[in-house]
């Protein structure tokens, strides 16, 4: 009797590649939003961290950011990216305004756990945002002891 129900019968969403069943379709059109999914691929932006030498390099792409709407900060060894971002266009008519607002943020945090708070550097060019964080130096965990 529970075949005849056809509610949920596969919620796995990456299964759902084309083709799937008249069932999956009901299901999908009583229970899926009328707004689209969201994924981490277009709700935030892309970072690289690499280690080269004595720094850490993270690079963030930022197309159509400034700089003036981009917030570093780094505490307790978590560097963390943040964007904000406010658009607004005014269009003024005969007997009325129209207005259109955009507000966005989004942030990024980096767990670095031997960076350095001094001496960091950032450089925002053509929408790609460069920080340099220097590493700590290693300090030693071991020590020899001579006996007398």
């Amino acid at each position: 009797m529970t075949g005849l129900i056809p509610f949920n019968r596969r919620r796995n969403e990456l299964d759902n590649l084309g083709g799937g069943s008249f069932y999956n379709m009901l299901d999908d059109f009583f229970t899926d939003s009328w707004f689209p999914g969201r994924s981490l691929s277009s709700d935030t932006f892309k970072l690289d961290v690499k280690e080269k030498g004595s720094n850490y390099i993270i690079e963030a792409e930022l197309p159509g950011i400034s700089k003036e709407d981009i917030d570093l900060d780094l505490a307790k060894e978590r560097l963390t990216i943040s964007v904000k971002r406010e658009e607004s266009n005014e269009e003024e008519k005969e007997n009325y305004v129209h207005r259109e607002r955009r507000l966005s943020s989004m942030s990024r945090s980096i767990h670095l756990g031997d960076g350095e708070l001094s001496n960091i550097t950032a450089k925002l060019d053509n929408g790609i945002l460069t920080v340099v964080v220097p590493k700590k130096a290693p300090v030693a965990e071991s020590t020899k002891i001579n006996i007398d």
